[in-house]
């Protein structure tokens, strides 16, 4: 294990000395991973694709900053989760969402269903939602942020963040339990 994190070491001193075989070996260590966030958030593998390769310039003009003080992966995680973010803000994508929500008074919370979905199929309900609900809850059940983190990065207020998360969760709900419908 040491020798991985002496190699990762290794290879955020070639990216800072600008070595193109050091940022070769880095996109090609943590793009899969990378990737993994983009599409979560844009839905779009095309568009992910190029928010990828976005992410990977801001990690290499911004690794000067990266001090060695927590997970580089977790650095990077945040510049990918905003460059993300940016990219719906700037497409105009990025609203707060108003669902009618009285459809989910009859959602059962016996959670047995879940077990039987695969990860994709968890992750494709996900990606059924809509954007804002989408992107809280993302941000908030996936990367772990606070709902003031959210709020802050997002440009609304945390009670907006707490109930689009809130909503998100209805709406995943019932979006699973349809899945328990056609199981049966």
């Amino acid at each position: 294990m040491d020798s991985k994190i002496s190699d990762l070491q290794e290879l955020i001193s070639g990216c800072k000395s600008r070595n193109s075989i050091a940022r070769k070996l880095l996109y090609e260590r943590f793009a899969p991973a990378m990737l993994g966030i983009c599409v979560r958030y844009l839905g779009d593998k095309e568009t992910a694709r190029d928010i990828l390769h976005e992410g990977f310039i801001k990690v290499f003009t911004k690794i000067d900053s990266y001090s060695g003080a927590g997970s580089f992966e977790g650095w990077m995680r945040k510049i990918f989760v905003t460059t993300a973010l940016e990219y719906l803000r700037s497409v105009k994508n990025w609203r707060i969402n108003s669902v009618d929500l009285s459809m989910l008074n009859d959602v059962c919370d016996n959670f047995s269903i879940v077990e039987q979905l695969s990860a994709e199929e968890i992750l494709k309900c996900i990606d059924e939602l809509p954007v804002g609900f989408k992107t809280v809850f993302n941000l908030y059940a996936i990367e772990g942020y606070s709902h003031a983190e959210i709020a802050q990065m997002l440009h609304i207020q945390e009670a907006s963040s707490r109930s689009q998360f809130a909503r998100a969760r209805q709406l995943l709900q019932l979006k699973i339990r349809q899945k328990d419908v056609k199981f049966l």
